[in-house]
């Protein structure tokens, strides 16, 4: 690996066409051990919930916080830290996102209350979201500009496949040892990654001032739309409205302040491009699609079609097997079609993989389910990677940590927005029904209309 400042700024000449060989293949392997680093932590701490909440003695209510409180550190966070890769280096806020995370990790084991547990798991997620608001950018340098779309579909399955060992993973820790080594157990991969971190990508810092008042006034707006939304949802109607209004308007004045900024906390200046605008608000709408599907479906199975639980985690599991076949076809696809092509493809296998569920009878046999899932995540398959790669290939170089940080946002803000969805669905007592199933295919509908409306631009 290069040492010498020297090679260093030698190889970073070559960077806009991907770094050499085999300095390219450390770096993947950096950025894989990353990305399965927080796509576990993301999802495994879902199966321990109910033994954190006997064992510190608190309500099934509270212990979800536990979740809650983690997404809404990542979306406040995000954009931020994506500012702060560009003026202090990528690599630097990846590399402590990763250092404050295995510390903070570290630290579960000392929890002996829910209210320490909750700040530890705080710390994970502001570790998490350095990291996680640059990963992406870093791909852009690693790989050459041929093979862009290929790398992110490589990344698609690491994360697929992370996403699918997790519950498995952490019902065998709960299930053998302490509830606390759910949080520890990524744990080794940020140790891995920060051994060989220096082969990642170094591309030249941002220079002026950090906009400080920026990056805090971006936080709390999140902060306060997301957990008003959640807390109306979930809590207290009179206290989660406001509090969403507040941060919407907030919002308002904020994107609007930022519009004079060369390099903005808030992208304006990327989405003010017409091909990078339709593409992050197709990736909101088709997240808040596969998040409402995802988050409804183990509520039809268990109580519409009478499945155990352990069925029904087999039952979902075509979905991320599927995704690990097509995510990298789908990249390696994007380098060579239209972006736009594929996303409309994508979108029209989504929407009616979610129609032909909805249809499927209560009694239908397990493979009757599987296959109509299975074309549900062909769709989504062909869509993100796809999706992720023009925005990247539209935006200039030096806004690259910028885009990296709004494709990591917009994948989080439709998660929760799906999640939320479902909540209302579900507090409404429509769960069981056609309008979940209905609503999603509508979501990735629009996903694919947005992506038609740029073809001509793509």
């Amino acid at each position: 690996m290069p040492s010498s400042q020297n090679t260093e700024a030698a190889s970073q000449t070559t960077e806009a066409e991907g770094l050499p060989l085999p300095r390219r293949i450390w770096a993947i392997i950096a950025v894989s051990f990353g990305t399965a680093l927080f796509m576990i932590d993301g999802t495994i701490a879902n199966v321990a919930l109910p033994t954190i909440a006997d064992d510190l003695g608190i309500g099934e209510g509270a212990v979800v916080s536990v979740v809650t409180l983690y997404q809404l550190v990542l979306v406040m966070c995000l954009l931020p830290f994506g500012g702060l890769g560009e003026q202090f280096g990528l690599r630097r806020v990846y590399q402590a996102g990763q250092a404050v995370f295995a510390l903070a990790s570290a630290a579960t084991f000392l929890v002996d209350s829910f209210a320490m547990l909750l700040v530890v798991r705080g710390f994970q997620a502001l570790g998490a979201a350095m990291a996680l608001s640059v990963a992406t950018a870093m791909l852009r340098f690693i790989y050459p500009a041929r093979a862009l779309g290929g790398g992110l579909g490589i990344n698609s399955v690491v994360a697929a496949s992370s996403a699918a060992l997790a519950p498995t993973l952490g019902g065998f820790l709960v299930e053998h040892f302490d509830w606390r080594w759910v949080f520890v157990a990524p744990v080794p991969f940020a140790l891995l990654s920060l051994a060989i971190g220096r082969a990642l990508p170094h591309p030249e810092m941002a220079g002026g001032r950090y906009d400080w008042k920026g990056g805090l006034w971006s936080a709390a707006t999140f902060g306060a739309l997301i957990g008003g939304l959640d807390i109306a949802i979930h809590g207290s109607v009179a206290l989660g409205v406001p509090l969403a209004v507040l941060g919407l308007v907030s919002g308002l004045f904020f994107v609007r302040s930022q519009g004079a900024r060369a390099r903005p906390i808030f992208p304006v200046d990327l989405l003010r491009r017409r091909t990078i605008g339709l593409a992050t608000i197709a990736g909101i709408f088709a997240f808040m699609a596969s998040a409402a599907m995802l988050v409804l479906l183990p509520f039809r199975l268990q109580r519409g079609m009478g499945y155990s639980p352990d069925e029904v985690g087999l039952l979902i599991l075509p979905f991320p097997l599927t995704m690990l076949v097509v995510s990298p076809t789908a990249g390696w696809l994007s380098d060579r079609v239209k972006s736009s092509i594929l996303g409309m493809i994508g979108m029209c296998f989504a929407a009616t993989g979610m129609i032909l569920l909805m249809l499927v009878a209560n009694d239908a046999p397990a493979w009757d389910f599987a296959w109509r899932l299975s074309v549900t995540a062909i769709g989504f398959g062909l869509f993100y990677s796809p999706n992720s790669r023009m925005i990247f290939h539209s935006a200039p170089m030096d806004r690259t940590a910028a885009a990296s940080s709004m494709i990591a946002t917009n994948r989080l803000l439709g998660q929760t927005m799906g999640a939320s969805l479902v909540g209302i669905i579900l507090a409404a007592g429509l769960g069981l029904g056609a309008a979940p199933l209905l609503i999603a295919a509508g979501l990735a509908a629009a996903a694919g209309l947005l992506t038609l409306l740029r073809y001509t631009t793509d």
